[in-house]
């Protein structure tokens, strides 16, 4: 057998325990072939084979998002001014200004998540009056993580909203003292306010949402992510929204590989929706690029509990158990995996009562099942979801608003949320992601920098020593550890033979560099199943064309996505408290924040 790739002189972490670093890899139809020292592969090698020098760069197995929307997000990335990463808050305001002159009507700017005002130098949310100067005629949405929007003057004209326009459902319009919309909208007591809001915005074509795909598929590439696991979303209908996916994998250009959830779209219609996909698709359906996962993370919204950290712990309706317990019996019935948004201990429990009742009448028995998110989640119920065959998927959104979480339960409570110490010690499967685009930021770096160093996006500590993770371990748990998820842990999370050749050459070496670097870690070469996807560097020949960005007024033509210091020339690291810092969560118009509206904001 002649292997298609050698890849040479390398530091390869293949977290595989039999050989956990080489220095040589070979590749053959896509898979792993050999791993060793550079004899050892060459031996393989022939005339047709490829033969790469890595310079002596770290290689890692792929990055596996284990819960990111990233369906969604590709439709709509051609479209968003990026926040993630900026340093202050002048050169966001900045950008804005700058997009607004650039975008044609009927279309907006977004900014669209990603970003916390922790992140900024000044510390602060931009106000109503500096977005309104920035952008005086082109329609602004600006979401701030899952509490609130806000909105200019020509948002608020184009979408009618005055004196008489009443609260929308899910939310609150605050006003002045004239009755006058300000332009701060309230996520109370849940996001669909949010939601509602920028769909109503203008959409790309067919054509420059494969184009947009393409490109928050090479972005995440430029980070080193080869896998992730698509958690659904709010408007991301289906099969109308897999349309472009769908359309990408039939042409092989897919450069992600890609395990959706299917994501319930209207409240009181859940059990229609399911009956329907279990009747158009199955888990598994597709290939190794593009495949149905299963169920979820919203199976039925009476069981959201959005992580608004301003506002109190919500309570789920009553009629939350019946509801959830119809459908999920139904999926286990149809085997078929779910995933369920759960941010606090109370909701976990309410639904391991209900998964409890249905695995007596219907028995799991291996059917892969997992929590979501599970900031507070004690060691009671982690022993629930073990006695059920459950797994829990973490992510970095303590990162963005752990500031949030401190103010409301104490500098004590933040500490091991979520207590992955534990989940680890208990041996759980746990696999870690970004929850990207709209809350956080899609960053990969940020989520290992966060499980390392225990630091927020601000720089706060929010984890003790004994809470955080060594490199390897964080490194497993976006590897190895989120492939369990999408039931493909036996073919990849780690370089060896038989696995997928999907791995990640990167900028700097992520197991010896600076503790504050590793935000800044970009791939310099991403190949996903054996084939280079992204190059940069000294590679920077291998990278494949894409067709330029669409429409050419794209935010993303301008800024690209993420602001790392390899290519906005500035620290990624943003401001930094100290341990001291007394922390103060302001409202858009840089007085205290309310967390209910008394509409005095």
């Amino acid at each position: 057998m002649t292997l298609d790739m050698a890849l040479l002189n390398g530091k390869i972490t293949t977290l595989d325990s039999a050989r956990p670093e080489v220095s040589a890899l070979g590749v053959k139809d896509g898979r792993v072939a050999v791993l060793g020292g550079a004899d050892e592969v060459l031996a393989r090698a022939g005339p047709t084979t490829r033969k790469m020098d890595l310079h002596r760069r770290r290689v890692i197995p792929g990055l596996n998002d284990s819960h990111l929307h990233v369906i969604r997000a590709g439709l709509f990335y051609n479209l968003e001014l990026r926040w993630d990463g900026v340093p202050t808050l002048s050169q966001a305001l900045d950008q804005l200004r700058e997009q607004a002159l650039r975008t044609p009507p009927p279309q907006w700017v977004r900014v669209i998540g990603g970003w916390s005002e922790f992140q900024f130098a000044e510390g602060r949310m931009p106000s109503l009056d500096e977005i309104n100067a920035a952008a005086p005629d082109t329609p602004v949405f600006v979401l701030h993580l899952y509490d609130c929007a806000l909105l200019n003057r020509a948002a608020l004209r184009a979408l009618g909203i005055d004196e008489e326009s009443p609260n929308p459902l899910g939310g609150l319009i605050c006003r002045d003292a004239s009755g006058r919309p300000t332009g701060l909208f309230i996520a109370e007591p849940n996001a669909l306010i949010l939601y509602s809001t920028i769909s109503q915005a203008p959409k790309l074509s067919f054509e420059d949402q494969v184009n947009s795909t393409r490109h928050y598929m090479r972005e995440l590439n430029r980070f080193g992510v080869t896998s992730a696991s698509d958690a659904g979303g709010g408007g991301q209908n289906y099969p109308e929204d897999y349309r472009v996916v769908k359309h990408l994998a039939e042409r092989n250009q897919l450069t992600v590989r890609m395990a959706y959830s299917l994501f319930a779209q209207k409240p009181g219609e859940e059990i229609a929706d399911y009956t329907r996909w279990l009747s158009l698709t199955r888990p598994g359906e597709g290939n190794e690029m593009l495949r149905v996962n299963g169920a979820g993370e919203n199976l039925v919204w009476s069981a959201a509990d959005f992580e608004n950290f301003l506002q109190p712990r919500p309570d789920l309706k009553p009629v939350m158990e019946s509801e959830l317990e119809e459908v999920v019996g139904n999926l286990a019935k149809a085997r078929w995996p779910w995933r369920i948004h759960a941010t606090y201990d109370e909701s976990i429990g309410r639904f391991l009562d209900v998964f409890e009742r249905v695995n007596r009448e219907i028995p799991f028995d291996g059917l892969r099942w997992f929590i979501d998110h599970a900031e507070t989640v004690t060691p009671k119920n982690l022993e629930r979801i073990q006695a059920l065959g459950g797994g829990v998927a973490i992510q970095h959104r303590m990162a963005y608003q752990g500031e949030y979480f401190m103010r409301r339960y104490g500098k004590e409570a933040i500490e091991g949320r979520p207590p992955i110490r534990e989940i680890l010690r208990m041996g759980l499967p746990l696999g870690a992601g970004t929850d990207g685009t709209r809350v956080a930021s899609y960053h990969p770096w940020t989520c290992l920098w966060w499980l390392t160093s225990g630091k927020g996006v601000g720089g706060l500590k929010l984890n003790k020593p004994e809470n955080r993770l060594s490199r390897e371990e964080a490194l497993s748990l976006w590897t190895s550890g989120s492939a369990w998820f999408s039931n493909e842990d036996s073919e990849k999370g780690k370089l060896s033979e038989g696995y997928w050749a999907d791995l990640a050459v990167l900028s700097e070496d992520y197991m010896t560099v600076e503790e504050d670097r590793v935000r800044g870690l970009e791939s310099v070469m991403t190949i996903v199943g054996g084939e280079i996807v992204y190059a940069a560097d000294e590679f920077a020949s291998d990278c494949p064309v894409l067709p330029p960005v669409s429409p050419d007024w794209s935010p993303v033509a301008a800024y690209g996505g993420y602001c790392n210091e390899r290519h906005c020339g500035h620290g990624a690291q943003g401001h930094r408290h100290s341990p001291g810092h007394a922390i103060k969560i302001m409202s858009p118009d840089g007085r205290a924040w309310q967390s209910s509206c008394g509409c005095g904001i």
